[in-house]
């Protein structure tokens, strides 16, 4: 799978990624064959297009990825988590556009 310009993260780096970063962060959860995981990457790629600087759109793949997904109790797919200043915030629901997206991202506060 392209990550369309994505960041990919892993169980093993997804701690250090997340708390360095100066800006809220989004990750969504996938895997392959999951068609409405890939259109929602489509729509996290053009947001991360728009936002460059201010926010960082991370990747994880539930197949080759476990202790993230079971510490967020992730049980379907896409799903999409929002972390600020290193802390897992909430998840995004009524995942759909980047517009939505970008709405519910400040509205999260």
């Amino acid at each position: 799978m392209k990550s369309l310009g994505l960041q990919p993260v892993t169980d093993a780096d997804f701690d250090r990624v997340v708390e360095r970063a100066a800006v809220p962060v989004l990750v969504e959860f996938w895997k392959p064959g999951c068609g409405h995981c890939h259109a929602l990457m489509r729509e996290l790629a053009q947001l991360q297009d728009e936002l460059s600087e201010k926010v960082v759109v991370l990747t994880m793949n539930v197949d080759e990825n476990f202790q993230i997904p079971a510490e967020l109790d992730v049980t379907s797919l896409p799903a999409l988590a929002l972390y600020r200043d290193g802390s897992f915030e909430r998840f995004i629901g009524g995942v759909g556009t980047k517009e939505e997206i970008r709405k519910q991202m400040h509205t999260a506060r």
